[in-house]
């Protein structure tokens, strides 16, 4: 590693895309790869971990994290949970060079364009609406009822691709893995 600054890399994209599963490959394949852990206000889906998965942390806990300026971004995802990075982790590991993955939503990656504009953004897509449905609906986590708010959501997500610096559709995970980390410049010795 060098002790040059890296250059953060924000990933985002709608709902059921399949960020959580291209950065689940980006942690298995790609160990050099550091991955901001989210905090949420959210209760654990199974098989979920607190502090690898996410920090899962309370509504009172995470008014006091964002109050301190300990959050470089935050959002209200889906009009109901709360969804924000913890600051120091990523801060630490840009100083020292290690290349920063920072997975999150629209909202908290406008947030950080704001603040730290040189970062890359890389926009994760389905290869089709219907897809992104079947995925929504195939994974079983969520009712109907909210399926449609994350379908409404996603909507409107997805016409923000334009926004960011690089759109990678997500067709086979390690295919999509391997050109975002291509993306950001990691290579191998």
């Amino acid at each position: 590693m060098t002790t040059t600054p890296a250059r953060l890399t924000v990933l985002a994209g709608p709902t059921a895309v399949g960020k959580g599963t291209v950065s689940a490959d980006v942690r298995a394949r790609y160990p050099e790869v550091w991955l901001s852990v989210s905090a949420t206000t959210r209760a654990p889906r199974p098989g979920e971990i607190d502090g690898v998965h996410y920090h899962f942390v309370s509504a009172e806990e995470f008014d006091r994290m964002a109050q301190s300026g300990e959050l470089l971004e935050w959002a209200v995802v889906h009009g109901r949970n709360r969804y924000g990075t913890p600051r120091g982790p990523v801060e630490e590991r840009l100083a020292a060079g290690v290349p920063t993955l920072l997975e999150i939503d629209l909202q908290g990656a406008r947030q950080v364009r704001e603040s730290m504009p040189d970062a890359r953004f890389v926009f994760l897509a389905p290869p089709s609406f219907d897809e992104l449905v079947r995925r929504l609906v195939g994974r079983g986590t969520e009712g109907a009822e909210e399926r449609e708010r994350r379908l409404q959501t996603a909507r409107v997500e997805l016409a923000a691709a334009s926004e960011f610096d690089h759109v990678i559709v997500n067709d086979e995970v390690t295919r999509a893995t391997d050109e975002l980390v291509h993306v950001m410049g990691v290579v191998r010795a």
